[in-house]
C-alpha cells in the first residue's frame, strides 16, 4: 500500500511537468502531498536498507535467481543497466532493480522503469529532442520471459517507459496472483490488453497508459468487463489506451468503489453518459477525462455529484455544455483547457467563492467581460488564461491577486495595452506573491516598465513574441530569484546590461531576435546555474573571450548565431567548464583555424558553425569527437581537404557542408559505412569529382540530397530510386551524362528535381508525369534532351516551376498546361513549398534554385516559393502558342524565346494578369500585338523582338516603358519605337478581322457606330418636334416655364444674400 503511493508520485510529478512545459508552470495535486510522499519515500528507503542489511543472512532463492537470468536473456540492454545480473553474483537481492523479502528471500519487487525512473506520460511530442534521445538509450527492449511466473511472491512489477516494439502485454502476467502494483505504461506495447489481467484481484495500482509515436498502433481494449474483478484497485491509469469499443466503461468503473485516482485521458471514450445521476466512487479524489472530445447535449450529472473530488481535468473533452461544479466543495484543482464553454458565464459564476487553488481555462474562447464572472477566488494560487480573447487587465475582483503565484496570459489580445497598465493589479500589491508570469505572443507594443522590479519573487518571466521596445530596465537587476527570463522576438534595443551577472539564480536567458547592440558583458560568465543561453539574431559586436564563459559550468545550450562576434580565447589550449548539447555560432568569426576547444564538447548533439570564416582543413578526428552528434552545419566556410577522409557517425541525421572547398570522390563517404540514419545531406557547391557512387540503398531515411555545382560525372546511379522518403534531389551544375534511369520513378514523394546544367541525353520520360505527381519544381535546363515534351507532364498539377530551356526539344507545346492547378490559381500556393525540416537545427532549411527571369539569371532561396515560372526557351519547338496557356493566371514568368513558333499571340493573353516577365523573341510569330497586352499591369520585362509582328504597339504604361530593343526586328510602330519607317497599317481583311477589332484596325467601326448613333438619337428626339406642330408648341411652352422658374429661384436667393 505504501509502495504504490511512493511510485505514484513519479507519475503525478511527470504529469505536472507536462503542463509546466506546455501550458504554464502550475501547482499540482501531487505537490500538495509532497510531505506525505516524502515520508513514504523515507519509509520505503528504510525498508530497502533493512532488506540489504539482512541479505547477508538470507540469500535469494536459487530458482528465482535462475528465473531472473532467463528474464534478462530475453531483453536487450544497450546501456548495461542489468550489468549486476550475472550468474557469478549469487545473491539476486543485491541486483539492480530487485528487492527481496528480508525474512524469506523471495523476490517481491522487480522495478525496472526506463529513463532513469522518470517517465513523462502523454504524447511523445512533449519530449524535447534531448530528453527523447536520452530516454531511448535507457529503454530495455526485447521480449518478456514467462520465467517471471517462478517469482511466486512477486508483489511489485514495474517495466514502464521501456520499448517492447509493439508486442502484446503478455497474458501470463495475469497469473502473478500476489501482484499489488503493476506498471507497464509508456513501454510501446501494442495490440489488445489481455483480459487475464482481471485475475489480479490483489492489485492496488494498475498503470497501462501510453503515448504514441508517429503512426504507432496504440493498445486497445475490446471488452472492459475484466476490470470489475479488481475490487481493491486504488489507482487506475489507462490514458492513451483505445477504449472506443468499451461502451460500458462507466458502468464497469462504477464497480471499483475503492478508486482514489482515475486517469482515462485520450482514450477515445464514446460517451460520457450525461443522464447517469450518481456513482459509487465515493473515495475518488482525482479524475482525468481530458482529450476525449465528448459530443453531448446535456451536462453529465454524475460528475457534479462526486463531492470527494480534489482534482478534475476535463481539458479538450467537451464539445457541449460542462457539468455544474457548485457541489464540488472539495475541488482544488480544475482544468478545462481547450473546451468550447457553451455555458461559460454560468460555469465561471459557479466557480466564484470556491476553494480552487489551481484553475486552467486556456483556449476556451473567454473574453474580458466573462472574466468579471470570476470573483472571490481567494485561495487561487495558479491561473491559466492563455489562448483566449482577453483585451484588458485582469480585475482585482477575480480574487486576491496579491496571493497568486503563477499566471499565464500568453496568446491573448493585449496589443493596445502597455505593460505598466497590464501589470497594474499586481504592482499595486504591497508584497506581491507572483512567481511566474507569461505574456508571450500578445503583440504588446510597450516598453518594459521600471516597476517590473517590484515583483521581487519572480522566478519565471516570459514576454517573448511581442513588440516590446526600448532597453532592458536596470530595475530587473533586483529580481534576484529569477530563474527563467525570455524576452525573445521583440524590438528591445540598447546594450545587454552588465548587471545581468547579478541574477545568480538564472537558469534560462533567452534574448534572441531583438535589436541589442554593443558587446557581450563579461558578467555573463558569473551565472553558474545557467543552462540555456540564447541571444541569436541581434547586432552584438566585439570580441568574446573565455572570460564570458568562466563559471558557466551548467551550460548545455548556447545560441548566439546571427551576430557579428569574434571568439578569441586568450589561452590557445582553453577547455570550457561546460559540456554543451546544442551550439549555434553561425556568422561568428571563429577562423581561420578550426577551433580546437570544440572537440572537448563530447555531449554535442547539434552543432552549427556555418559562415564562421574557417579556411583550414578539417581535423581527421573532428567529427569523431562527438559520439552523439545528430545535426552538423559547417556550410559557407572555406574548409579545405579531401572529403574521402570524412567518416559520418552513425548518430548523424542532418549534414550541411555546402559552399566549402572540399574535394575528392564520394565513394568512401557514401559507401564505406552501413545503413545510415541521415535525412538531410547537402554537399553542394564544393569541388567534388568522380562518379556518383551506386550505393544509395544504404541511405533509406534520406529526405534531401543536394550535390549541386560540383564536378561530378558519369550517369545517375540506379540505386537512387531505392530512397522512398526522398523529397528533394538536386544535382544541377555537374557533368552528369546518360539517360534518366527508370528507377527514379519510385521516388513518389519527390517535390523538387533539379538536374539542370548537365549533359543528360534522351527523351523526357513519360513517368515523370505519371509517377512523380507531387513534383513542384522540375528543372532540366541546359542539357541535351531531345524529342517532344510528353503530354503526361500535364499530370504535374502542383508544379509551379517548370524549366526545360536550352535543350533540343521539338514538336508542339502541349495544349494541356491548363491542368497546372497552382499556376492556374485553382489551388493556393503552399507557404512552405521549398522548406524542409527534420526536427533538428534552429529553423527550416530553405532550398534554392538559379532561374532566368526578366532576362537575367538569379538565385532564389527564401522567396523561391513565390516564383511561378514556365521556361521552354532555346529549343526547337514548332507550331502555335496554345490558347490554354492563357489560363495560367498565377504565372509570373513565361519564356518561349528562341524556338520556331508560328502564328499569333493568343487573344486572351491579357488574362495572365500576374505576368511580370514575358519573352517571345527570336521566333516566327506574326500578326498584330493583341490589345489585351495592355491589361498586364505587373509586366516589367517584355520582349517580342525578331519575329514578324506588324501594326501599332498597344498603349499601356508598361508597354511604353519598355526598351526599344524589345520590339526590334518586326514591322511595328508606335511608342516606345522612335523610328516607324517599317510600320505596316492594320488591315481589315476577312482572315484578320478579329485582330483588327482588337488592335485598333476597328477604329472605322467605332466611327461608323458613333455617326449612326448620333443620327438615330437626333431623329428620335427632334424628329417628332419638326413633323408635329402641337408637340412643338407644348415643348417650347415647357422650356419657357422652366426658364421662368429658374429665374425666380435665382432672384430670391440673391436678394436674400444681399439683405444680410
Amino acid at each position: 500500500m505504501l509502495e504504490y503511493k511512493c511510485n505514484l508520485s513519479c507519475k503525478l510529478q511527470s504529469r505536472d511537468n507536462f503542463y509546466s512545459t506546455n501550458m504554464t508552470p502550475r501547482l499540482s495535486f501531487s505537490s500538495f502531498s509532497s510531505c506525505h510522499l516524502c515520508l513514504l519515500v523515507v519509509l520505503a528507503l528504510f525498508h530497502s536498507c533493512s532488506s540489504k542489511q539482512n541479505s547477508e543472512h538470507v540469500l535469494c532463492i536459487d530458482a528465482e535467481r535462475q528465473a531472473l537470468l532467463r528474464f534478462k536473456h530475453g531483453l536487450t540492454d544497450e546501456t548495461h543497466r542489468l550489468a549486476s545480473w550475472v550468474a557469478e553474483n549469487k545473491d539476486c537481492c543485491n541486483w539492480y532493480g530487485i528487492t527481496c523479502d528480508n525474512s524469506t528471500g523471495h523476490v517481491h519487487r522487480v522495478h525496472l522503469p526506463g529513463h532513469g525512473g522518470h517517465c513523462p506520460a502523454y504524447s511523445v511530442s512533449y519530449f524535447t529532442e534531448k530528453e527523447y534521445t536520452d530516454a531511448s538509450k535507457q529503454r530495455l527492449k526485447g521480449d518478456i520471459s514467462r520465467s517471471l511466473l517462478d517469482l511466486k511472491q512477486l508483489k511489485h512489477l514495474d517495466l514502464s517507459c521501456n520499448d517492447f516494439r509493439g508486442i502484446q502485454v503478455p497474458k501470463f502476467i495475469g497469473s502473478l496472483q500476489n501482484l499489488k502494483y503493476l506498471n507497464l505504461s509508456n513501454s510501446k506495447f501494442g495490440g489488445t490488453i489481455p483480459p487475464q489481467l482481471g485475475n489480479l484481484s490483489n492489485l492496488n495500482v494498475l498503470c497501462l497508459g501510453s503515448f504514441h509515436e508517429f503512426n504507432e498502433e496504440s493498445t486497445s481494449v475490446m471488452n472492459i468487463q475484466w476490470l470489475s474483478g479488481l475490487g481493491m484497485l486504488h489507482h487506475l491509469d489507462m490514458s492513451g489506451v483505445d477504449l472506443s469499443k468499451a461502451v460500458d466503461w462507466l458502468q464497469v468503473i462504477n464497480t471499483l468503489p475503492s478508486l482514489v485516482e482515475l486517469h482515462l485521458s485520450s482514450c477515445a471514450l464514446s460517451d460520457i453518459h450525461p443522464y447517469v445521476h450518481r456513482l459509487n466512487l465515493t473515495s475518488l479524489s482525482l479524475l482525468d477525462l481530458s482529450g476525449n472530445y465528448f459530443y453531448i447535449s446535456a451536462p453529465p450529472q454524475w460528475i457534479s455529484s462526486m463531492t470527494s473530488l480534489v482534482s478534475l481535468d476535463l481539458s479538450m473533452g467537451f464539445l457541449g455544455p460542462l457539468p455544474s461544479f457548485r457541489n464540488l466543495t472539495s475541488l482544488e484543482f480544475l482544468y478545462l483547457n481547450g473546451n468550447n464553454l457553451m455555458n461559460s458565464s454560468l460555469v465561471l459564476e459557479e466557480l466564484s467563492n470556491s476553494n480552487l487553488i489551481s484553475l486552467g481555462i486556456s483556449n476556451c474562447g473567454i473574453s474580458s467581460s466573462l472574466i468579471d464572472s470570476l470573483h472571490n477566488l481567494t485561495s487561487l494560487l495558479s491561473l491559466d488564461l492563455s489562448y483566449n480573447q482577453l483585451t484588458r487587465i485582469i480585475p482585482k475582483s477575480l480574487g486576491n491577486l496579491c496571493n497568486v503565484r503563477e499566471i499565464d496570459l500568453s496568446r491573448n489580445s493585449f496589443g493596445n495595452i502597455t505593460l505598466t497598465y497590464l501589470l497594474k493589479s499586481f504592482l499595486e500589491c504591497k508584497s506581491p506573491a507572483l512567481e511566474s508570469l507569461s505574456l508571450r505572443g500578445n503583440y504588446i507594443d510597450s516598453i518594459i516598465p521600471l516597476t517590473i522590479g517590484q515583483l521581487s519573487l519572480l522566478r519565471t518571466l516570459d514576454i517573448s513574441l511581442n513588440q516590446v521596445s526600448g532597453p532592458i530596465p536596470y530595475s530587473m537587476g533586483r529580481l534576484s530569484s529569477l530563474e527563467v527570463l525570455d524576452l525573445s522576438d521583440n524590438r528591445i534595443n540598447g546594450s545587454l546590461p552588465n548587471w545581468i551577472g547579478r541574477l545568480s539564480s538564472l537558469k534560462e536567458l533567452i534574448l534572441s531576435n531583438n535589436q541589442l547592440d554593443g558587446n557581450l558583458p563579461d558578467s555573463l560568465g558569473q551565472l553558474s546555474k545557467l543552462n540555456s543561453l540564447g541571444f541569436s539574431n541581434n547586432s552584438l559586436t566585439d570580441v568574446v573571450t573565455e572570460s564570458h564563459f568562466a563559471k558557466l559550468v551548467s551550460l548545455n545550450y548556447l545560441d548566439g548565431a546571427g551576430n557579428n562576434l569574434t571568439f578569441r580565447p586568450q589561452v590557445e589550449s582553453w577547455i570550457p567548464a561546460f559540456q554543451l548539447r546544442e551550439l549555434y555560432l553561425n556568422s561568428w568569426v571563429l577562423g581561420p583555424d578550426f577551433p580546437l576547444w570544440l572537440q572537448s564538447q563530447k555531449k554535442l548533439t547539434e552543432l552549427d558553425i556555418s559562415n564562421t570564416h574557417i579556411s583550414s582543413p578539417m581535423p581527421e578526428s573532428f567529427v569523431d569527437s562527438f559520439p552523439n552528434l545528430a545535426y552538423l552545419d559547417m556550410s559557407e566556410n572555406r574548409i579545405q581537404g579531401n572529403i574521402t577522409l570524412l567518416v559520418i557517425p552513425a548518430t548523424l541525421e542532418e549534414v550541411n557542408l555546402s559552399f566549402n572547398e572540399s574535394l575528392g570522390s564520394l565513394q568512401h563517404l557514401l559507401c564505406s559505412n552501413g545503413v545510415t540514419k541521415i535525412k538531410f545531406l547537402n554537399l553542394g557547391n564544393n569541388n567534388l569529382s568522380g562518379v556518383i557512387p551506386d550505393c544509395w540503398e544504404k541511405w533509406p531515411s534520406l529526405g534531401v540530397l543536394n550535390l549541386e555545382n560540383n564536378n561530378l560525372s558519369g550517369e545517375i546511379p540506379r540505386t537512387l530510386g531505392s530512397i522512398p522518403s526522398l523529397e528533394f534531389l538536386s544535382m544541377r551544375g555537374n557533368k552528369i551524362s546518360g539517360r534518366l534511369p527508370s528507377s527514379l520513378m519510385k521516388l513518389m514523394k519527390l517535390k523538387v528535381l533539379q538536374l539542370g546544367r548537365n549533359e543528360l541525353t534522351g527523351r523526357i520520360p513519360t513517368w515523370i508525369g505519371t509517377k512523380l505527381t507531387l513534383l513542384r519544381l522540375l528543372n532540366f535546363r541546359a542539357n541535351n534532351l531531345d524529342g517532344s515534351i510528353p503530354h503526361e507532364i500535364c499530370y504535374l498539377k502542383d508544379v509551379q516551376i517548370l524549366d526545360l530551356a536550352h535543350n533540343n526539344l521539338d514538336g508542339n507545346i502541349p495544349s494541356c498546361f491548363n491542368n497546372f492547378s497552382i499556376l492556374s490559381g485553382i489551388e493556393a500556393t503552399p507557404s512552405d513549398l521549398f522548406a524542409f525540416n527534420f526536427g533538428r537545427g534552429p529553423a527550416y532549411t530553405i532550398i534554392g534554385d538559379s532561374l532566368v527571369t526578366k532576362g537575367r539569371e538569379d538565385t532564389y532561396s527564401t522567396i523561391l516559393g513565390l516564383v511561378m515560372l514556365l521556361d521552354l526557351s532555346s529549343n526547337n519547338l514548332v507550331g502555335h502558342i496554345p490558347s490554354e496557356l492563357t489560363s495560367l493566371t498565377e504565372l509570373r514568368s513565361l519564356n518561349l524565346s528562341r524556338n520556331h513558333l508560328t502564328g499569333r499571340i493568343p487573344e486572351k493573353i491579357g488574362g495572365m494578369e500576374s505576368l511580370e516577365s514575358f519573352d517571345l523573341s527570336l521566333n516566327n510569330l506574326s500578326g498584330d500585338l493583341p490589345r489585351s497586352l495592355s491589361m498586364l499591369n505587373f509586366l516589367s520585362s517584355f520582349n517580342v523582338s525578331y519575329n514578324n509582328f506588324s501594326g501599332r504597339i498597344p498603349t499601356s504604361t508598361q508597354l511604353q516603358s519598355m526598351k526599344e530593343s524589345s520590339f526590334l526586328g518586326n514591322k511595328l510602330c508606335g511608342a516606345p519605337l522612335t523610328q516607324n519607317k517599317g510600320c505596316v497599317p492594320r488591315t481589315s481583311t476577312t482572315d484578320t478581322s478579329q485582330e483588327v477589332k482588337e488592335d485598333g484596325g476597328g477604329d472605322w467601326g467605332l466611327i461608323i457606330s458613333i455617326v449612326v448613333g448620333f443620327v438615330t438619337g437626333f431623329w428620335i428626339i427632334l424628329g417628332p418636334l419638326i413633323v408635329k406642330r402641337s408637340w412643338r408648341i407644348a415643348y417650347f411652352n415647357f422650356l419657357s416655364r422652366l426658364s421662368y422658374m429658374v429665374y425666380n429661384v435665382t432672384r430670391k436667393y440673391c436678394c436674400h444674400m444681399f439683405s444680410k
